[in-house]
């Protein structure tokens, strides 16, 4: 396999409260990514994430989600137990 894009968007997801969840969570737990998949992820969150993630890469601001700050939102995965901080960084290419 060989990329062909050079991403420029630094995701990185921070688990700021879990209760009990097949993934083991706990808060702390910190995971990173650009486009891909973050290894460990709960694949059921998974698409809540890429939601969010296709928000700042398409220039969104989190602000009219509710978020704290333009690159910056909490949310909930898809059952409810861990609740996510999100924090979306540009990355300057050369």
């Amino acid at each position: 396999m060989h990329k062909t894009i050079v991403e420029d968007w630094l995701f990185q997801i921070e688990v700021l409260e879990a209760k009990p969840c097949r993934m083991g969570f706990e808060p702390g737990d910190i995971f990173t990514c650009t486009y891909e998949c973050p290894a460990g992820f709960c694949p059921k969150t998974m698409a809540v994430l890429h939601s969010l993630c296709e928000v700042a890469r398409s220039g969104g601001d989190y602000r009219l989600l509710s978020g704290p700050e333009k690159h910056k939102i909490e949310f909930v995965c898809a059952d409810g137990q861990v609740k996510f901080c999100l924090l979306a960084k540009h990355m300057d290419i050369q």
